[in-house]
This record gives structure tokens, sequence and C-alpha cells, in this order.
């Protein structure tokens, strides 16, 4: 069984990870307050420490204040009305290779999830915004992509209705039962609470995760061994839009983050590896395994 060595296998998050996962929704409408400067480097610190993802990849962030920018390239970097009031992005890049789109997304969504428990919104952007402005901002060097950005932000105090027209049409508040998710040995039954064991809030966090348009498409496979053996069950035509941006590949990163961060705040054994003897399903593309 292959490890990579980028993971961390020990170190426990300064906030709750699970309340964060519970707590976070995607926040379109942002408050004109700006983010305190001691909220900020509260953010850049924490992404200072972040390493590299489960495949060993270090993706790039950059904290892009728009305040300085004249209309016109605020109006270029326009994200189609999905986004306003926002003053602040997070941008992050990474280098094309194989796991890259997960440890974006592992990554990113620690970052997320850190913002989150410093009382503030964000909203994962894959497809609806301006790419290529954005990348001049980043500065994309040789080989880099520009899979995701988010707004940071404090949310407006009411939801408009506009926000709740577009998570409406998201679906973004409603998750796949246990059923539709996640297996016991096999692939065909679904995993009980009681076979999940001690596991069950990882799991839990994985199912609350935000995926792409909410399609959610994480499947896990629990073994006899007690092994969690994740896989991605893809919409090909969707994921493969973007070309070498696979959207539905960060959505794996963010449920090995989600399983990961929860596990290690319960004091749970194990971490992200490539097992060679995971099951092969029809239909399902193999992604890592969790074991001690």
């Amino acid at each position: 069984m292959r490890e990579y060595p980028g993971q961390e296998k020990s170190m426990i998050e300064e906030f709750n990870a699970f309340e964060a996962i519970k707590k976070r929704i995607s926040v379109r409408s942002y408050s004109s307050r700006p983010v305190e400067e001691t909220l900020r480097r509260d953010l850049e610190d924490y992404i200072e420490t972040l390493g590299s993802g489960p495949f060993g990849i270090t993706p790039r962030f950059k904290i892009l204040a728009l305040e300085p920018l004249d209309k016109k390239e605020m109006r270029g970097l326009g994200t189609y009305g999905f986004i306003k009031g926002a003053r602040l992005y997070l941008l992050g890049a990474v280098k094309d290779a194989p796991g890259a789109m997960e440890d974006l997304g592992y990554c990113m969504e620690k970052i997320i999830l850190k913002a989150t428990s410093l009382g503030l919104g964000t909203c994962w952007l894959g497809g609806t915004f301006k790419r290529a402005a954005f990348a001049r901002k980043m500065s994309l060097d040789t080989g880099e992509l520009l899979p995701a950005i988010t707004p940071v932000g404090h949310p407006v105090n009411k939801t408009t209705s506009a926000d709740r027209l577009t998570r409406l049409a998201a679906k973004s508040k409603k998750r796949k039962p246990w059923s539709e998710v996640f297996f016991g040995p096999g692939g065909k039954a679904p995993l009980t609470d009681n076979e999940a064991k001690r596991y069950h809030d990882p799991l839990e966090a994985v199912r609350l995760g935000p995926s792409a348009s909410n399609r959610q498409p994480w499947r896990i496979i629990k073994d006899e061994a007690g092994k969690f053996h994740l896989f991605l069950k893809e919409s090909k035509l969707f994921n493969r839009i973007l070309g070498k941006i696979r959207l539905q590949n960060l959505d794996m990163g963010i449920a090995m983050c989600h399983f990961a961060m929860v596990a290690r705040e319960q004091d749970l054994p194990g971490s992200w590896k490539i097992d060679p003897t995971a099951p092969i399903l029809t239909g399902l593309q193999y992604i890592a395994t969790w074991s001690e």
C-alpha cells in the first residue's frame, strides 16, 4: 500500500473541524464591512502551515483584495452575477499532475473551514468566474492551472431573495442519504450506522461536503478489514467540460479533507493511501483508501 509523503498524520486544528463543516454554507451576498486585518492575517498564517495534500502536491494560494483595482478591472473579474459585494477573494493554483485536483480541493477546503471558524463566509467557484482574468492576477507559472476561487467576507445579515432562489436551484441544502453514498463490502448493501462504528462522524462529514452543482459524486465502501475505499461516480460530460480542470476531482479532495480532519479530531487512526487491493467496481473510479 503506497502512502504519499505530504500528509500530516497527527496535526489537530485549533478550531473544531466538524462544527465548521456543519456550519459552513455557500455565501453569495457579502456585507460592505471589510475583513479585519487580524482575520486576514489569521488566514494567511494558516495557509502558510498547509503544506501538501494527500498525493504530495502543494497548491499555491493568494488572497486578492479588489479595493486597489479600478472599476474596469473589477468588471473584468466578474462572476456572472453569482457573487455580490465581495471585496476579497482566495485564489488556488496547482501544477497539472496526477492528484492535483484532489490536493487543491483538500487544501482549499481546509482554508475555507478555517474561514468559517473565523465567522467569514465563502463560496466555492469552479465554473462561474472569468478564469483568464483571475489567472492574470494569480500570475500563473508554466503548467499551473487555476481550478477554483472563493470570495471571503462577512455575510449580509439577511439572505436575499436572489440568494434563496440560487440555493433552491442548486439544491444546496439537499444531501444524499447514507444509503446512496456509503456501502459495505462489495459495494452493494448500504453501510449502516452500526457498521460505521467510530467512523460515523468522518463519514457524515463527507456527506455534508459541498460539491460542484451539488452532485455529491463521492462513494465510500468499507471492506471486511475495516478500510474505507473512496470512489468517484463521475459525470463525464460535466466533469471534463473544463479540460484539465476536473471539478468532481476537486470534490474528491473536499471529501478526503472532511474525512481526515474529523478522524484526526476524534483521534481515529489512519491516513489516505493508494491500495492496490482496492475493489474494482463498474461505473466507479478509485481515488484512495483510508486505513491504518
